[in-house]
C-alpha cells in the first residue's frame, strides 16, 4: 500500500543527515546501490503475530550513495506485509493500529528532515 500526502516525498538531504535521522526512528538502509536505496522499518502486530515493513526510497540528485554528501531525494513512501520467505505483500489490508504508529514516524522523519 502506497501512503499518500506524508509530505515526504520530493524532501530532500545529504545522505548522512538521512542515515543519522532515520536510524534515531528505528530504519534501516538495506537495499542500496549508487543512485538509489531503500529504507525499511519493522512493524511488529502482535496481536496478529504478523510483521509488517514501512519502506521509502530515495534517489540521489547530487553525488553518489557512496559519498555522505550525496544528495537524496526521497520518493515512494509504502508499507506491506512480511511473506516467508523473503516478500512483502503490498497488497493486504493493514492494521489501523499499525497505520498509525507508521504515520506517527513518518511525520517525525519529516521533522527531522525539515
Amino acid at each position: 500500500m502506497i501512503i499518500e500526502n506524508t509530505g515526504l516525498n520530493g524532501m530532500t538531504s545529504d545522505l548522512a543527515h538521512l542515515d543519522e535521522s532515520s536510524e534515531k526512528l528505528g530504519f534501516v538502509r538495506w537495499q542500496w546501490e549508487y543512485y538509489r536505496a531503500t529504507y525499511d522499518l519493522k512493524l511488529e502486530d502482535r496481536t496478529n503475530r504478523e510483521d509488517y515493513f514501512l519502506r521509502f526510497n530515495v534517489r540521489a540528485i547530487e553525488g553518489k550513495l557512496e559519498s555522505s554528501h550525496a544528495v537524496l531525494q526521497v520518493e515512494s513512501v509504502y508499507i506491506g506485509r512480511a511473506t516467508f520467505p523473503h516478500g512483502l505483500d503490498y497488497e493486504s489490508p493493514v492494521p489501523q493500529a499499525i497505520l498509525n504508529s507508521a504515520n506517527q514516524r513518518l511525520q517525525e522523519l519529516k521533522k527531522l528532515l525539515a
